[in-house]
């Protein structure tokens, strides 16, 4: 299916938010994740099914001051 991750089309074989983190390779890293203007928490990604044209963003935390 076709979605979008952070403003970029992506072709993906995933069916849940967590396994999109995997397929995209942050698996293991320290992010954020919306999906559809929706913030979606560490517990709920595996749950969180995805579907065509859906929008992901996924960010990572800067550090500094």
């Amino acid at each position: 299916m076709k979605i979008v991750v952070n403003d970029e089309v992506h072709e993906v074989s995933a069916t849940t938010l967590a396994a999109l983190i995997d397929e995209l390779g942050y698996g293991g890293a320290r992010i954020a994740t919306a999906m559809n203007g929706s913030f979606v928490p560490v517990p709920l990604r595996d749950k969180t099914a995805l579907n065509d044209g859906a929008q992901v963003e996924i960010v990572a935390p800067m550090q500094g001051g």
